[in-house]
């Protein structure tokens, strides 16, 4: 039976709810979705711009991934969720950037909120190392 681990860094924000950062089930890492939310002061970075929340929705994603032995290269399958369609270029200019020539399996929806209402929140499944 594979074991499973509760990954946790302060380098990412804290769970807003009744959730773990990330689950290590095996070599598999599974990601909470992340907001734009400063990992220190938990407050909102980017204002209503998607790129820059995307950014830190990412480098806080980042950050998860590390803590659990993954990083965006290992990355197999991220959900992305957008509260508004019309800023899906945005955010997939900042998302490239991140994943770069390596793709993983993705679906982006809409959906009417999101957490303390920001415009973006993403999720990820990863391969990790041991």
């Amino acid at each position: 039976m594979a074991t499973k681990t509760i990954v946790n860094t302060s380098d990412a924000p804290a769970a807003i709810g009744p959730y773990s950062q990330a689950v290590r089930a095996g070599a598999t890492l599974y990601c909470s979705g992340q907001i734009p939310l400063h990992p220190e002061t938990g407050e909102l970075v980017g204002g209503d711009d998607v790129a820059a929340q995307t950014r830190q929705v990412l480098e806080n994603l980042g950050a998860v991934l590390k803590a659990g032995g993954a990083d965006f290269d290992s990355v197999v399958r991220c959900g992305v969720f957008l509260v508004d369609m019309n800023d899906f270029a945005a955010m997939n200019a900042v998302y490239t950037e991140f994943f770069g020539e390596h793709q993983p399996a993705r679906a982006c929806v809409a959906v009417c909120t999101l957490p303390k209402n920001v415009r973006v929140e993403i999720d990820a499944i990863a391969l990790a190392s041991d």
